[in-house]
């Protein structure tokens, strides 16, 4: 995997290089920004969306189904552990993401099924879920 590199090029303006792509992050106006890119969130759900369309599009193409467009939505949002039935924390806030995915074409409802659980086990689906070590190391 290609490394990414992000460089502050103003207050909150970012500039990632990611390959041979070049693209930015900002937060918007209301917060200080001056709204040049998506935010860091918004980035981190569009990995998942692409990942899970993508992940979908080749399992399809590789059982020759008919599926013709895939639209994934997502939302992210912190909620209280309270309100997470799976939760061991009941003080706590936890991290959740709401994914809506539609399936174009003629796909049988079995296939819909597949298609869905097919798509936990996209990649960054499976890293988000898992859990994340993030080393830091100085300069």
């Amino acid at each position: 995997m290609a490394e990414v590199i992000v460089t502050s090029v103003g207050f909150l303006k970012q500039e990632i290089t990611a390959g041979s792509h070049k693209f930015y992050a900002d937060e918007p106006r209301e917060v200080g920004g001056s709204d040049s890119g998506p935010d860091p969130y918004s980035l981190l759900l569009a990995a998942l969306g692409a990942c899970t369309s993508m992940t979908l599009q080749l399992y399809a193409r590789r059982k020759q189904w008919p599926l013709e467009k895939v639209e994934v939505s997502l939302r992210h949002s912190r909620v209280h552990a309270e309100d997470c039935q799976e939760c061991d924390a009941k003080e706590a806030k936890i991290e959740r993401i709401e994914r809506y995915i539609s399936l174009a074409g003629p796909l049988t409802d079995e296939q819909k099924e597949r298609l869905l659980e097919i798509a936990k086990r996209c990649p960054v689906h499976k890293t988000l879920a898992s859990g994340i070590s993030i080393k830091d190391y100085p300069d």
